[in-house]
Parts: structure tokens; sequence; C-alpha cells
């Protein structure tokens, strides 16, 4: 896999990631935790949100292992009532597909960007690099200063059956 444009921003702003790759089919991410060998908490999704007013969509950075919390992401955001599209709905808005939605690769491009708190006791995190079968291992401030991102907390564990 050759450099995309979230490699070539890291290099450019200098700042230490690793990269992971992996077969470029779309896989959620305690699947894609468990093909690196680390725990689900270590992966983070990215999960489109929309406002239902205008407002410019969000982009929630949480655990792989929680969901998002829509009362306490709308909470945090001082809106009414926030809605999570179909996964359709969320490539259409980012132009990227599932299982390669990354904030990363979608800078300057009017997304809000909550990143779960979870994050900020944490050295690093995995996330996507913007295409499927990328990884990238970055620090949660480091993302946080690239997409002028803010910390709140935003989930909720997800419950198995």
């Amino acid at each position: 896999m050759k450099a995309n444009n979230v490699i070539r921003l890291l290099e450019q702003r200098k700042i230490t990631f690793e990269p992971y790759y992996l077969s470029a089919e779309k896989r959620g991410a305690v699947e894609t935790a468990t093909l690196l060998g680390v725990a689900p908490s270590d992966v983070y999704k990215t999960i489109v949100v929309t406002r239902l007013e205008h407002g410019k969509n969000i982009l929630a950075v949480i655990p792989g292992d929680h969901e998002v919390d829509l009362k306490a992401l709308a909470s945090a955001l001082n809106e009414k009532k926030l809605h999570i599209p179909t996964e359709k709905e969320a490539e259409r808005i980012t132009g990227l597909q599932a299982g390669g939605i990354s904030p990363l690769a979608l800078l300057n491009r009017g997304f809000q960007i909550v990143i779960d708190v979870s994050a900020q006791s944490r050295e690093t995190f995995i996330i996507s690099g913007g295409q499927r079968g990328l990884m990238i291992r970055i620090t949660p401030k480091d993302l946080a200063a690239i997409t002028n991102a803010h910390f709140a907390g935003i989930t909720r564990r997800e419950y198995s059956i």
C-alpha cells in the first residue's frame, strides 16, 4: 500500500505515527483489533453523526467496543437532537467508504470532531488512516491538535447478547 494523503499529512507535519496495513475489506473495530493483536479499546472508530438542524456534521471518535451515546454527545455540543445516518448516507456525507472514515482524511471538510474523553488517559490509540486496510497509531493529543477536536464523554459500552 502506498502513502495516501493521511500519511503525507502526518509526515509533512512531523507527527509521530505508526501505520498498520491490513487487507482492504470492510471490518469493524473489534475485528481489526483482533487482527492487530490489541485490545478492542485500543482501536477507536469514527462514527458520522448529523444534526437535525443545519450545522456541521460531526465525527465522533470512540473506542471500538463502545457506541455513541447520542444524548451525551448532544449535551456536549449544546444540541437538542442528533442522528446517526445509515452506512450509505455516511459514505455519501464523507466521500469515504465505511471502514475507512477518518478525521485525518476529512480535515477542512467542515466536520466538527469530538473524541471520547477515554482517549485522554491513553498514550496512543489506533484509528483509520482514511482508507480500508490502513490503520494509524497516533497520540490522542496529536489527533486533537491536527483536527481541532475536543474531548467529551460521548459513549456507552456496547452490550453483547
